[in-house]
């Protein structure tokens, strides 16, 4: 795991993006949005995969869960998803452990954080989220 887990995190950093899974899935957008809208494709999509993502919240942890990753190093991990990890037996590492996912302003929580904050079912977060994103 640690050995793969480097290459991964050489990639995360040096091409300054914001998730690298080991299928060579490489995405520079921001938030959950690199890891929602491939379950929206496929439910399953990081199934099996090792992934290094730059900030890792609930609301991340628990798409990533509900979608089998089977390993994950986050630069940057809430406790809420650390918990997330725990409870489904997903393997991680992480760079920083914070309390929560500041919003983009830095005054608050985030805003997929706080809409999965009392969910503890996967499937009834990732519904949340896709209704959360639609606002948008």
């Amino acid at each position: 795991m640690y050995n793969y887990f480097m290459n991964l995190k050489d990639i995360l950093s040096e091409k300054n993006c914001s998730i690298v899974a080991s299928n060579g899935y490489v995405s520079f957008e921001t938030g959950i949005r690199p890891v929602i809208d491939r379950l929206n494709e496929d439910l399953y999509y990081f199934r099996g995969l090792s992934v290094a993502d730059k900030i890792i919240g609930k609301a991340s942890a628990m798409l990533l869960s509900l979608s089998g990753v089977k390993e994950v190093y986050a630069a940057v991990l809430s406790q809420a998803g650390k918990e997330i990890f725990d409870k489904y037996g997903v393997a991680y590492e992480y760079g920083e452990l914070v309390d929560y996912i500041f919003n983009r302003r830095g005054d608050g929580m985030c805003p997929m954080e706080l809409t999965v904050k009392d969910i503890d079912d996967l499937k009834e977060a990732y519904e949340a989220l896709n209704r959360k994103i639609a606002l948008h």
